[in-house]
């Protein structure tokens, strides 16, 4: 039985499959509570959707890395999201909406051109047994320096989730702080987008940190349960994902998309009996 376990474990794609996702998922499960809180679930889902317009500016402007390209677009996509939302002009989702499909558009209208959209097309669901030992360096210091981030700016980041107004009066660049987390994840996601796939980013970002929702006292166990749950759900993905022969970030997320169903339902219950 320990043999059937382990047999995964044998080849050397799937140790690193299983490195990435123990860099990865903790990243979403803490990135994910504050994306739930600031109820930004559309912001990272048009971030994931970028993608397609910043590989199709590569191409036409000839990068030999369109890697590089699509990164620096969604940060400019993220930045320019945040000005424009705090304009007033229009509602943030609506604002959100109409970029997102356009960039979809653009992107998807370059890269098809001459029948060439195939090669693009496993960005769809991704694929993270391809990831390489560099890559997964990439993702070891991505994850240090969103620690960092977390230590020194998560209390002025909530303060301003809670009240922009407030957090002025006490000092707190606001704008400063939305645009470091707007790039913050601009550049989780882009990194992470070749291994999990376009299509379902955003669930990983934002299950496990609406499971931990679900159940959580304090803001301690929110961040806790969430990271819980999205390392469970990444692993256990890879796992199944291996011996059923499936997209491993699809199985991924169905486990995540259990969790919060089971979570939901458990919330439900204690709500009703109390």
């Amino acid at each position: 039985m320990s043999g059937f376990l382990t047999e995964w474990l044998q080849y050397g794609f799937m140790i690193n499959a299983l490195m990435a996702i123990v860099i990865i998922t903790p990243l979403f499960g803490v990135l994910g509570t504050m994306i739930v809180e600031r109820k930004m679930a559309f912001f990272s889902d048009a971030l994931g959707h970028s993608a397609w317009t910043g590989i199709a500016v590569g191409v036409v402007l000839g990068c030999s890395d369109t890697n590089l390209s699509m990164l620096l677009f969604a940060v400019l996509f993220a930045l320019l999201l945040n000005k424009l939302g705090s304009t007033g002009i229009a509602a943030n989702d609506t604002v959100i909406s109409v970029f997102s499909s356009c960039s979809i558009a653009v992107g998807l209208a370059v890269l098809s051109k001459g029948g060439n959209f195939s090669q693009y097309a496993g960005l769809l669901v991704g694929d993270v047994l391809s990831i390489s030992k560099t890559e997964i360096l990439y993702l070891a210091v991505i994850f240090l320096l969103t620690l960092v981030f977390w230590v020194c700016c998560y209390n002025r980041l909530h303060a301003v989730s809670i009240h922009r107004t407030l957090a002025k009066s006490r000092h707190i660049p606001v704008r400063l702080m939305e645009n470091l987390f707007a790039v913050l994840t601009a550049v989780i996601v882009m990194v992470s987008i070749k291994w999990v796939g376009i299509l379902i980013i955003n669930a990983l970002l934002i299950l496990p940190a609406a499971s931990s929702r679900n159940i959580s006292e304090n803001l301690r166990e929110y961040h806790f349960f969430s990271v819980i749950f999205s390392m469970f759900s990444g692993i256990f993905g890879l796992f199944i994902s291996y011996f059923t022969n499936v997209a491993t970030g699809p199985m991924i997320v169905i486990i995540a998309s259990v969790i919060y169903f089971s979570t939901y339902f458990y919330a439900k219950r204690e709500i009703t009996v109390i």
